[in-house]
């Protein structure tokens, strides 16, 4: 499905993403975790087409998209939700989910897709999206807006920053629900062991580079023995 080949990207002669090559399959929950600063955002964002690659290629559903735009890319059916989700002056949240599906649906529609994602449809479908919504407020409405598109890559950068708590008790729900409905594949980057926990593949980075990708059986000893990770990654209550 996705295929990123020998993938590097330098800033300010700092080796960022190191010689990174990673196969995501359709039908798949990935989770990417490791070490603050090494490399995880980066990757989604080259992934989006927010940044360009000094080096490698980007294959999608067979296609070379190395070069193509971010709006080229949502059409191919790759969607992003930011760590800080972006607000934007004069637009409802009716129209943002309007947006996302590229098509006219009914507020009967949109507000259900609200009510999954635990905001009272009715209070929030004709908001503007803007600086009076809460940082989780905001959270939970890009995340409704993956859902309302439906993408075949779904990626979420750390999507437990900064959210309330209904958030964060019902992120791997909401999730299980994107990836059943989707059959496409979702890829997470996050600490917290709750969504690590829900993962088919965890993809541990470190120093730009990809040190091991495994199954969360084979993989939690190694994230949590490690001195860097374990504290980073924020075990279940």
């Amino acid at each position: 499905m996705l295929e990123l080949i020998d993938i590097c990207f330098e800033r300010d002669d700092k080796k960022i993403l190191d010689h990174v090559s990673l196969k995501l399959d359709l039908g798949k929950f990935y989770v990417i975790t490791g070490p603050n600063g090494s490399g995880k955002s980066t990757l989604a964002k080259i992934i989006m087409g927010i940044e360009q690659p000094d080096q490698g290629k980007i294959l999608f559903q067979g296609e070379d998209i190395t070069s193509r735009s971010i709006d080229e890319r949502a059409k191919l059916g790759i969607g992003f939700a930011f760590q800080q989700p972006v607000q934007f002056k004069g637009i409802t949240v009716y129209d943002l989910l309007k947006f996302a599906t590229n098509k006219e649906i009914a507020k009967k529609d949109a507000c259900d897709i609200l009510s999954k994602v635990g905001l009272c449809a009715l209070e929030y479908v004709d908001r503007e999206v803007n600086r009076s919504l809460s940082g989780g407020e905001l959270k939970r409405i890009e995340i409704a807006t993956i859902m309302a598109r439906n993408p075949s890559l779904a990626i979420f950068d750390e999507p437990e920053a900064g959210i309330d708590l209904w958030s964060f008790q019902n992120l791997t729900e909401v999730f299980q629900e994107i990836q059943k409905k989707s059959q496409g594949a979702t890829l997470v980057i996050s600490h917290q062991e709750r969504i690590l926990n829900i993962a088919d593949e965890i993809i541990l980075m470190d120093q730009g580079k990809i040190q091991k990708i495994g199954q969360k059986e084979e993989m939690f000893d190694q994230i949590f023995s490690s001195k860097k990770c374990c504290k980073e990654v924020i075990p279940c209550e």
